[in-house]
C-alpha cells in the first residue's frame, strides 16, 4: 500500500479528511489542531505519529512506505488494512 491508496481507503471509510496527513499526498493548509501524519524521516525511513499543538510526536518508524501506511491504517481505523 502506498499514500494514495491509503488516503483512497480512509477516506472512503469516512474518516474526517482533517484526520490524517499525508507527505506529498493529503496535507493541510492551513493546519487543524491535531491529526496522524504520516512523513518519510530524514534518514529514508517512514514515520507516523499524532501532531498536536505545534509538535509532531513520532510514535512509530517504518522500513517502508506499505508498512508506514499499514500501521497508520491501524492507528486510525483499530482495524488491518486491506
Amino acid at each position: 500500500m502506498d499514500r494514495h491508496e491509503l488516503r483512497n481507503v480512509l477516506l472512503h471509510t469516512g474518516l474526517s479528511p482533517e484526520a490524517f496527513e499525508l507527505e506529498d499526498v493529503h496535507e493541510h493548509v492551513p493546519l487543524p489542531p491535531d491529526f496522524w501524519f504520516l512523513r518519510r524521516a530524514p534518514d529514508g525511513r517512514w514515520e507516523i505519529g499524532l501532531y498536536e499543538r505545534g509538535v509532531h510526536d513520532v510514535r512509530e518508524t517504518h522500513d517502508t512506505e506499505d508498512a508506514a501506511c499499514r500501521a497508520l491504517h491501524h492507528a486510525l481505523t483499530g482495524r488491518p488494512a486491506p
